[in-house]
């Protein structure tokens, strides 16, 4: 079992924890700039951070009123678009260190933000559950669940349905297709340029439906991202669960042909234990990716597969909660987001630190 440190000192990839940056409140998500130098923050106060990655010193570029959710930098270098709770986008410009264009998205919270490779489109998905009839299914969605802007001047592009709330987005690397997935395990798939949809499936295995104690839908898709080649998509979550509430699904990826909805592997029996997963990336040169998240019970909330077996290479318990996780551009560090758990106000009435960021090498010649 990959868990194993036996099995684990025989892998030829290796990681080490080397930096960890406390920050104010907890981070929700992660970019980094090119030259591996900087970090940016989106943090559950609805600050948007610049974090210099080796003092450890950080900088508030702008501010949601809500939880800002995401953040994503644009080819330039020096145009970061973050997204919030609040339902806006901000355009921040790092050289001038201020706001430059706000986007009113959505009326309810933006779940989740992507940008296209190419840096020309943004996008970004909102809803919420609510039951629409007596058996608790979903009601329509009040407002179009995914939007797409162009990323230069903020004009809408498409505006698509879903069915709220629709929690993870992604682009393929051509930027030719966004795809989204929901709470209730359903994924589609729309061309960018039409509009039109091509795509739509749903996978019962990233979703609950609550017999115990509460009727409700809890886990969904969580995040989302295509293979180098962009035929492919993988998925991650929460395995369903009999009592949504105890929070004890499987640690689960699922990877899908997205065109016809069919899946090609998920997570190995034996290779995971129990919780919540929320982010999922892959390493620079695509050989592996990597999966983190909550812990409920088991070995690990961060593994790394390897891409062509899916098998589980590494994993460990890097304690608190990932929110997101993402490689520099040279693929030697692997960033985490996260979140510990929040002590008691301090004499003075402020409150501790409750945000970090690590750093951690990531070695594949061992």
């Amino acid at each position: 079992m990959p868990d194993d440190p036996k099995k684990a000192d025989e892998t030829p990839l290796k990681t080490e924890k080397v930096k960890e940056i406390s920050l104010p409140s907890a981070v929700l998500a992660l970019e980094v700039a090119a030259d591996g130098k900087t970090a940016f923050a989106a943090c559950q106060d609805g600050g948007v951070l610049s974090v210099d990655l080796e003092s450890g010193n950080h900088e508030l570029l702008g501010k949601h009123e809500s939880y800002a959710s995401n953040v994503a930098l644009l080819p330039d270098g020096q145009t970061l678009i973050s997204a919030g709770y609040d339902g806006v986008l901000l355009w921040h410009d790092l050289k001038e260190r201020k706001a430059t264009r706000r986007v009113k998205a959505h009326e309810f919270w933006s779940w989740n933000m992507d940008v296209s490779a190419d840096g020309s489109m943004v996008a970004s998905v909102t809803g919420r559950y609510e039951a629409g009839g007596y058996k608790y299914e979903p009601a329509p969605e009040r407002e179009p669940s995914v939007k797409v802007f162009d990323a230069k001047t903020g004009e809408l592009r498409h505006a698509l349905p879903h069915v709220p709330p629709v929690q993870a987005v992604a682009f393929t690397p051509d930027g030719r297709h966004v795809a989204a997935g929901n709470l209730m395990g359903e994924v589609r798939v729309w061309d960018t340029a039409t509009g039109k949809q091509v795509s739509q499936w749903t996978t019962p295995d990233l979703t609950s439906w609550g017999i115990i104690k509460s009727h409700h839908y809890l886990g969904g898709v969580f995040a989302m991202t295509f293979n180098a080649a962009g035929d492919e998509l993988y998925l991650c979550g929460m395995g369903p669960m009999r009592d949504p509430m105890a929070g004890n699904g499987v640690q689960r990826w699922q990877r899908f042909a997205w065109r016809d909805g069919k899946k090609l592997d998920e997570t190995h029996d034996g290779e995971s234990g129990q919780g919540l997963m929320e982010a999922l990336a892959f390493h620079p040169s695509k050989k592996f990716f990597v999966m983190a998240g909550r812990l409920f019970q088991g070995k690990w909330n961060l593994a790394f597969f390897d891409t062509a077996t899916g098998k589980n290479l590494h994993a460990l318990d890097a304690k608190h909660r990932i929110t997101d996780a993402i490689f520099t551009a040279d693929g030697s560090r692997l960033l985490l987001a996260k979140a510990k758990g929040q002590e008691k106000m301090k004499k003075e009435g402020t409150w501790p630190d409750y945000g970090l960021v690590e750093v951690h090498t990531v070695n594949t010649s061992a």
